[in-house]
């Protein structure tokens, strides 16, 4: 009846002549992809790689057969090492009138020739300025005799979401195609590296996108193009970009040094759970927990194993993957200011700052390549504290040479160490097992059952809901826990 009634009154407006309004779609971008087309390229790059030939068979040394199989040779006396060239395209963008290129990675990795083609069809050759794996940028040159067209950098942090964004790109080699959408997420982590912050929209992006740029409606480019979720190829909808915060000082480390310079801290970090804020009475999971500080790093001496680290130069640290990303931002060589947690007080620390590409030089330099194996011969210790296994579904015993022996706990090694962890129980969830090493319980050290068992009591009368452990494994790789008291 109602759809009735309405198609008589459009039918008799349009009778009588009358205007009918309808929703609007959105503004055409036309004029600004047309401003922006240009300085955004096309990248093509090459490789060889070895064993493109086909086995033959080889007559032996001397043969007078050599002449004829090499005439039969369908590689042309090319074996199984020939060299066969590989060719892939993507996208990029230029940010200065003497061709400074911004790409990814991973679309000039490897590469033996890099062309650079602009929208006009001119053709010039690339050289790598410099590129980082970890945020997936990459720097070119291109020297045309003249100044080239250029688009800068945004704020990303100013693209909310909701906003509409364009993407320009080469997708699948067909050029520069122009697509529409909006951010539909902000600061996603898809697991693609150690600072994940991406911009999510629903821009069409394909394969051959990568590298290329989102730009905001004044023009500014707010995210470089890296990533897809796609199924066979084809994109379904999902796209992430590098927001040019994060990009802007790499990119310009990139340009001046070849070479990135991020800030170092100089300590192992790991989230802050649910059940490691109840252990220790906090109101939420913000933070970062300390697990291990470096010797002769930044932090050495000043940051604890242990502490939480709330806030990193006025920044606060909501999620433990924001820390990276805030230090690697920071300038070598500057010092800030770090509040953490000790204790259940806290306390504000300066730490200058080394460069993580030389305290990752000192890192694996500590790291022991022998690790001991246990001898499946001997016997384990049994269990010496009554009631942990009731609350915890754990047992612990003292680190004694038995111990040692039967879980190749190394001399250094302090506390104590769990010899059962039951079956189905929050402590086998969390993910502890026999012959890991507990060092600290709610941050204060243990080296005797009495004392262990004296912290889980005084937890428990708190009405705290579980338990945080300090454990180590036998690779000397430290990591906190949080268990539920039963």
């Amino acid at each position: 009846m109602k759809t009735g009634f309405a198609a008589l009154v459009v039918g008799a407006m349009l009778a009588l002549g009358a205007p009918i309004a309808f929703a609007k779609g959105p503004e055409s971008v036309a004029p600004l992809a047309a401003q922006l087309s240009p300085a955004v390229v096309n990248i093509g790059t090459s490789r060889m790689l070895g064993g493109g030939g086909l086995p033959f068979p080889e007559a032996p040394e001397g043969s007078p057969l050599n002449e004829m199989f090499d005439d039969l040779n369908p590689n042309e006396g090319q074996g199984p090492e020939a060299m066969q060239e590989a060719r892939s395209l993507g996208s990029g963008f230029i940010i200065s009138a003497d061709g400074l290129v911004v790409t990814n990675n991973h679309v000039v990795e490897g590469a033996d020739e890099i062309l650079v083609f602009l929208t006009d069809g001119t053709r010039l050759p690339a050289t790598l300025v410099g590129s980082d794996e970890k945020a997936d940028l990459a720097v070119l040159k291109v020297n045309a005799g003249h100044d080239l067209p250029f688009v800068e950098f945004g704020d990303s942090d100013s693209a909310d979401v909701g906003d509409w964004v364009m993407a320009i790109g080469n997708p699948f080699g067909l050029g520069g195609s122009v697509s529409l959408g909006i951010v539909s997420a902000r600061n996603r982590d898809i697991q693609a590296g150690p600072y994940d912050d991406f911009i999510q929209t629903d821009a069409a992006i394909n394969q051959g996108n990568s590298g290329g740029p989102l730009f905001d409606m004044d023009g500014k480019v707010v995210g470089i193009n890296t990533a897809i979720i796609a199924r066979g190829g084809s994109s379904l909808g999902i796209g992430f970009a590098v927001p040019v915060n994060l990009a802007r000082p790499v990119v310009a480390q990139l340009a001046e040094f070849g070479e990135t310079r991020r800030g170092w801290l100089g300590v192992g970090i790991q989230d802050v759970t649910d059940e490691m804020a109840a252990s220790l009475g906090r109101p939420d999971t913000h933070g970062a927990m300390v697990v291990e500080v470096t010797e002769t790093g930044p932090a050495d001496g000043v940051v604890e194993e242990g502490d939480i680290i709330l806030d990193f130069n006025g920044r606060p640290i909501v999620r433990m993957r924001d820390l990276p990303r805030f230090v690697a931002e920071t300038a070598v060589g500057e010092k800030v200011k770090v509040k953490v947690l000790r204790e259940g007080k806290e306390l504000m620390l300066d730490i200058t700052l080394g460069r993580l590409e030389e305290g990752e030089k000192i890192i694996a330099a500590a790291r022991q390549p022998d690790v001991a194996t246990p001898d499946p011969s001997a016997e384990p210790p049994a269990g010496v504290a009554p009631g942990l296994k009731e609350m915890l579904g754990l047992d612990v015993g003292p680190i004694d040479e038995q111990a040692r022996e039967a879980f190749a706990i190394g001399e250094d090694a302090e506390g104590l160490v769990i010899t059962d962890v039951v079956q189905g129980s929050d402590a086998e969830r969390q993910g502890l097992l026999s012959g890991l090493v507990i060092s600290e319980v709610n941050q204060q050290s243990v080296t005797t059952v009495a004392e262990l068992t004296e912290r889980v009591d005084a937890a428990k009368e708190a009405g705290r809901p579980a338990v945080l452990f300090k454990v180590t494994d036998s690779a000397g790789t430290s990591r906190f826990v949080a268990v539920k008291l039963q």
